[in-house]
């Protein structure tokens, strides 16, 4: 797929987990914003919103939500102005998927240019949409924003709110071993990875 790029929302305050920055935390040896980048090698550019708490590839572009803390759709925003207008897809990621691989990101980008969808993302395993583990044509994704901007308004609102007018696809993971969305928030979740990771 050409033109591909990638926003990977880094900006969580990580409360459940007592504070820390949360996509720097380890699985397995590696930071999850690490596993996520790595994920999305291949996407240029690669846009990381939210005060990234670890060393940066050259490659990768940071930048923050306006205002700071203003939540993830804010974060989206901020990311896609960045973007070039030639990229015609682009992944919308949170920085703590420590099972993101390239082969979970392909499936879901092949699922999008093979269907007329605005886009294309996971469910988990009782049909709950993973909001930020999905690809989008950047085009109805740009005008999403721009509804929600002229209406309430960007700052607070939800990532169900952006995505509800979007003809979205939605895909099960039916491989083995854990799921791409899964991400972690608590610290059930850590130790839930990292037995997983081993």
């Amino acid at each position: 797929m050409r033109d591909f790029a990638a926003i990977v929302l880094a900006g969580g305050a990580g409360r459940r987990l007592g504070g820390p920055a949360k996509p720097a935390l380890p699985v397995g040896g590696h930071s999850m914003l690490g596993r996520v980048l790595g994920a999305v090698a291949d996407a240029a550019p690669v846009v990381v919103v939210g005060k990234a708490p670890v060393d940066l590839p050259a490659t990768v572009r940071a930048t923050l939500e306006d205002p700071p803390g203003s939540g993830p759709v804010s974060a989206v925003a901020a990311g896609m102005a960045l973007l070039p207008h030639a990229a015609d897809h682009v992944a919308v990621l949170a920085a703590d998927l420590p099972f993101l691989t390239p082969q979970a990101m392909g499936d879901l980008r092949r699922r999008l240019i093979d269907s007329t969808v605005d886009g294309v993302l996971y469910v988990d395993a009782d049909g709950r949409r993973q909001f930020l583990c999905g690809v989008w044509h950047a085009a109805p994704l740009r005008a999403a924003l721009d509804r929600l901007s002229t209406g309430r308004g960007l700052a607070g609102a939800s990532m169900r709110a952006l995505l509800a007018d979007l003809d979205v696809r939605e895909v099960a993971w039916t491989e083995p071993g854990p799921p791409p969305w899964f991400d972690c928030d608590t610290d059930e979740d850590l130790r839930q990875a990292e037995e997983w990771a081993r």
